[in-house]
C-alpha cells in the first residue's frame, strides 16, 4: 500500500487440511516490507544520481556528444519495446545508452569537433573510447550489464566492429539494438565533418546492411518503430 507509506507482501498458500464441511484450508502469510523498499529505492536514486553526474560530466566537455547520447537513449527505448526486451533489458539499454560514449572524456576534443575526417590515427585514438567507457563503468555498480553493452556497441555482426572483433553470437542483444540506435542516430545528425544525411539515409544504410554488420531483428525493429511515426526531437 505505497500511499500510506508502507510495503506489504501478501501471499496465501493452499494446504491439504479441509474442514469438517470439506472446504479447504489456506495460509494468508502478511510480511511488512516497508523497510526493504525504502532501502531498495534509496538505492535506485543513488544510481540515478550516479547516471546523472556522468552523464553531465560528458555534456560539459562536449555538449554534441551528450545530446546525441539523449536522442540514442530515446530511440534505443523504443527499439527494445518492439524487440520485446524484457523491462529489465530495456531500463539497461537505456542506461547504457546514455552513457555509450563516455569514454570519449579520455578523447582530444579537438578530434571530436575537427571539421575534416579523422586521419588513420586519430581514427585509432577515437575507437579506444569503448575500452575507456568500459573501464570507467565497471566500476559502478549496475543491475544491469552497462559497462559490456557499452563495451560492444562498436561490434557488428560479421565480426568487423572493435574493440574486440566479436561476431554475432557474442554479442549482447542490448549492445545490438545500441549499435543500430546508434548509427541512426549519427546519420541523421550534424557532425563536425558534414552535414546531417537524414533519417531517410539512415533508415536506408541500417536496412542495406541488415543480418551483415547489424542485427536482422534489431533492424526490423528500428524500421518499425520509424513508420509508427518516431521522431527525434
Amino acid at each position: 500500500d505505497p500511499p500510506s507509506g508502507k510495503w506489504v507482501l501478501s501471499a496465501i498458500f493452499p494446504t491439504g487440511w479441509r474442514t469438517e464441511e470439506g472446504r479447504r484450508l489456506f495460509i494468508h502469510l502478511v510480511e511488512d516490507i516497508t523497510v526493504r523498499k525504502n532501502a531498495e529505492e534509496k538505492l535506485r536514486q543513488a544510481l540515478d544520481g550516479t547516471i546523472m553526474v556522468l552523464a553531465a560530466t560528458t555534456e560539459v566537455r562536449d555538449p554534441y556528444t551528450a545530446d546525441h547520447a539523449r536522442r540514442v537513449a530515446m530511440l534505443a527505448r523504443a527499439m527494445a519495446g518492439e524487440a520485446g526486451f524484457t523491462a529489465e533489458q530495456t531500463e539497461g539499454t537505456c542506461v547504457a545508452a546514455q552513457l555509450h560514449d563516455i569514454g570519449k572524456l579520455y578523447v582530444p576534443v579537438e578530434l571530436l569537433n575537427k571539421p575534416r575526417r579523422l586521419t588513420e590515427v586519430e581514427m585509432n585514438l577515437v575507437k579506444m573510447h569503448p575500452r575507456i567507457a568500459h573501464d570507467i563503468l565497471r566500476n559502478v555498480v549496475f543491475p544491469w550489464p552497462v559497462a559490456l553493452i557499452v563495451l560492444q556497441h562498436h561490434e557488428r555482426m560479421d565480426g568487423s566492429g572493435y574493440p574486440a572483433g566479436l561476431t554475432g553470437p557474442d554479442i549482447l542483444p542490448e549492445a545490438r539494438a545500441l549499435a543500430v540506435a546508434d548509427v541512426v542516430e549519427a546519420m541523421s545528425s550534424h557532425r563536425p565533418y558534414r552535414a546531417a544525411l537524414g533519417t531517410d539515409a539512415a533508415l536506408a544504410e541500417i536496412a542495406g546492411k541488415k543480418g551483415l554488420l547489424y542485427d536482422a531483428g534489431m533492424v526490423e525493429a528500428c524500421l518499425r518503430v520509424f513508420a509508427k511515426g518516431f521522431v527525434f526531437p
